[in-house]
């Protein structure tokens, strides 16, 4: 059975993220996007310090965006021209989605960049969020905010794979549904990341 530290070990995950060495892009679908050059981006994975345990905060995307539609996501975006990093990336775009300002993040480190089928390469940044912190949500953008604990995608039994037949070929992919929210895609990708992470034996 695989370690994990305590969830509201924050330190834990700080020296991790720290420690770990420069790994490979991860994907699901990676290899759709082979014959193109990615488009950079950066999502914020954010984990908000609760008093009775940490949680990650996600977005539900509106369902007209041209791009994932009503799917559960990190908030982020495509990195722009006047961006310095993809830490800035997922910073900026954090504050015009969900109006967190960058002041209640924590930086602790990134995790492996992720390649989407749809032609991106995401850089995940990872920070704490500590409350109080007040949201206010880019209507166009954003039509939900929520938290899900921790704990809940450090539980393997809550991990899922599931497939699609996709331009002819039969594909896999990650699903942690919770509470009626289905969190599959790029996004259940990165939290993989996190939880392999967290996984890594002392």
């Amino acid at each position: 059975m695989s370690y994990y530290p305590s969830v509201g070990d924050i330190a834990t995950l700080r020296e991790r993220l720290a420690a770990a060495p420069a790994r490979a892009p991860s994907g699901d679908w990676a290899e759709l996007a082979d014959n193109r050059a990615p488009t950079p981006a950066a999502v914020l994975v954010p984990v908000v310090v609760r008093a009775e345990a940490p949680a990650l905060l996600f977005t539900k995307r509106t369902d007209h965006l041209h791009h994932h539609p009503g799917q559960i996501s990190f908030p982020g975006g495509r990195v722009e021209a006047g961006d310095a990093s993809p830490v800035e990336t997922a910073l900026r775009e954090t504050e015009e989605e969900i109006g967190l300002h960058r002041r209640h993040v924590e930086l602790l480190g990134a995790l492996p960049d992720y390649l989407t089928g749809t032609g991106f390469r995401v850089t995940p940044v990872v920070g704490v969020v500590r409350p109080p912190f007040e949201l206010t949500l880019d209507a166009f953008e954003v039509a939900e905010a929520f938290e899900v604990p921790l704990a809940h995608f450090l539980d393997p039994a809550n991990h899922e794979a599931h497939s699609i037949v996709h331009e002819g070929r039969l594909r896999t992919f990650h699903a942690m549904p919770y509470q009626g929210y289905f969190i599959w895609g790029a996004t259940a990708g990165i939290i993989m990341s996190l939880y392999r992470l967290l996984g890594q034996r002392s």
